[in-house]
């Protein structure tokens, strides 16, 4: 007979449906998404119309793929260049910038004389003003503009008139930009636009082959400049350098780079110009935190790789080499722990203890009220609530796995199956949602040489005087408590069996966390809480017993009952 598997046959169409829907997303991006965020509202630039006005980044963030997925690179100076400097046009704000013809000033005179207007420079490089005639004005820094004119103003009006010239528009300028860019070509854009404006205008430096260190700036075959831009990036420093009609901005191949990881504020691959580099200067780039006390060095020179270990105190004259990796730690042991003290106490709910201190250390401390169940400690802890999360989410895996798995002979019981794998994945869904306490079961035996943790919780219950009644039956309820009576007389008082007895499992939970099956002999203390599971059956042992398991845990680690 043909077997079925019919809920595995449903989960591959529904992975397919899922790949089918990252086509269509892949073949239609959100807008915006495969495109530059930052990119130019002004005319286009001076490059092949063949080419994209956008560097096409691949998978891995490189020129040339066709994905629409952008992996930031680790490279030092990458975020430079996302758009904020494209449009940023500032026409008068270079000082030193001369000026040049076709620029345009802007002149007010007032007093005895008024004028207002915007005068271009001409071909000569004079401007013409009324009443004094044209002014040589080509070639006067931009800082010294204003005094400039009004000393030519001076030679006419020797007293009251006042004057103020300013440098209004500068004249276009075309721009090349070449080397390891992303984009290179010739861009349009003023004389007084900082290089970084062009550079990103041309889509930046390529951060998998270009230099951050190694920018020049060429005017007619010769260097008139050249930047770090680290100096920008660090300290703030940007020569302010006046760009001309046909200069050539060239970006540098890649040269030296270390990387830096861990205890840091700069977590980055950085670059520097000379064949070594010493650690300190590595680490004051990189801005160590201030709790880190060591750096590991990667050798990645020749056939070898060899690792060192130094103290940050006294590493400062390591020197570093081309490729080196460092990964800054913070090495501190545990001298003292803090733990909590939560519940019916008088006393400080912090305490700090020795490394290594017992709960003997605690109960010498606590200031109990004649409310507190001292002999019912709850202690706490994070570490063993990471664990239960990891056991319960391996045993939702195996369910998972053993329904898939399962079989059909006929095709009514593959119908059942598919029901049965539906309700069993909502199962799975609530059941990854709960979050374990972390409780550790504490013995009266041996309770005080159990060793303490930093971040522990100590709860010290409070007396109760009720019996928690909840889970698989018809009124889930608190009970008042009385001496002698068991199990099943508080579950009768809660309105009985929702599945009927010989269809639910009973376990107490008692106030220190120990947790006990219920039997005819099963006492019940006041505080205790009684959780009636739901007796699971199906037609697959394994999954029985998947999710019998699955119930066991969630009510131990997270006293919680969860229903099918």
């Amino acid at each position: 007979m043909k077997t079925l598997l019919i809920p595995l046959l449903t989960a591959c169409v529904v992975c397919n449906a899922s790949a089918a829907m990252d086509t269509l997303n892949f073949l239609n991006p959100v807008a915006g998404e495969s495109g530059d965020p930052g990119a130019s509202s002004q005319p286009a630039p001076y490059i092949d119309p063949a080419m994209s006005s956008e560097p096409d980044t691949g998978v891995l963030g490189r020129p040339g793929g066709r994905s629409s997925v952008k992996v930031a690179s680790t490279m030092f100076g990458a975020q430079l260049f996302n758009g904020a400097f494209r449009n940023s046009a500032g026409a008068g704000f270079n000082p030193n910038h001369r000026v040049e013809v076709g620029d345009r000033i802007q002149v007010r005179m007032w007093g005895a004389f008024t004028f207002d207007g915007l005068l271009t420079v001409d071909p000569k490089g004079n401007v013409f003003l009324p009443n004094v005639g044209p002014i040589a004005i080509a070639g006067t820094p931009n800082a010294n503009l204003n005094a400039f004119v009004e000393s030519k103003v001076r030679s006419v009006y020797r007293a009251n008139v006042g004057v103020y010239a300013s440098l209004a528009t500068a004249q276009p300028v075309k721009v090349f930009v070449t080397g390891f860019v992303k984009q290179p070509g010739l861009y349009g854009g003023t004389g007084t636009d900082s290089v970084l404006s062009y550079l990103d205008r041309a889509g930046g430096v390529d951060p998998e082959r270009g230099s951050y260190v190694d920018v020049v700036v060429n005017r007619a075959g010769a260097q008139i400049g050249r930047m770090n831009l680290y100096d920008f990036l660090l300290n703030g420093h940007l020569a302010a350098l006046p760009l001309h009609e046909g200069d050539v901005v060239v970006v540098g191949p890649r040269q030296h780079t270390f990387s830096v990881e861990g205890e840091v504020f700069n977590a980055y691959d950085f670059e520097f110009e000379q064949s070594t580099l010493t650690l300190a200067r590595a680490l004051e780039v990189a801005r160590v935190k201030p709790g880190a006390t060591h750096v590991s060095v990667v050798r990645r020179q020749g056939t070898q790789k060899r690792t060192e270990y130094y103290a940050i105190a006294h590493g400062h004259d390591v020197v570093l080499q081309d490729g080196d990796k460092l990964i800054v730690t913070a090495d501190r042991y545990a001298g003292t722990i803090q733990v909590r003290i939560e519940g019916a106490h008088s006393g400080e709910h912090a305490m700090v203890l020795p490394y290594g201190a017992t709960m003997a250390d605690v109960l010498t401390k606590i200031n109990a009220t004649s409310m507190s169940r001292v002999d019912a400690l709850q202690l706490y802890r994070k570490s063993v609530a990471v664990r239960q999360k990891e056991m319960l989410d391996v045993s939702l895996q195996k369910l998972q796995q053993s329904s898939l798995s399962a079989t059909s002979s006929t095709n009514e019981e593959a119908s059942l199956r598919v029901k049965e794998a539906d309700l069993l994945a909502r199962f799975i869904a609530q059941a990854k949602q709960i979050e374990p306490r972390g409780q550790v079961v504490l013995s009266q035996d041996n309770i005080g040489s159990t060793l303490l943790e930093d971040g522990d919780i100590i709860r010290i219950p409070e007396k109760s005087s009720l019996v928690m009644v909840h889970g698989e039956v018809i009124f889930p309820n608190a009970v008042s408590w009385q001496d002698g009576d068991n199990a099943n007389d508080y579950i009768e008082r809660s309105g009985g069996y929702l599945q009927g007895e010989s269809k639910s499992r009973v376990v107490v939970i008692r106030q220190n966390g120990e947790v006990v099956s219920m039997s005819s002999r099963t006492l019940i203390d006041a505080g205790d809480e009684i959780m009636v599971l739901p007796k699971v059956q199906t037609k697959h042992v394994e999954v029985t017993r998947g999710i019998t398991q699955i119930l066991y845990q969630i009510a131990v680690a997270a006293k919680v009952v969860l229903g099918l």
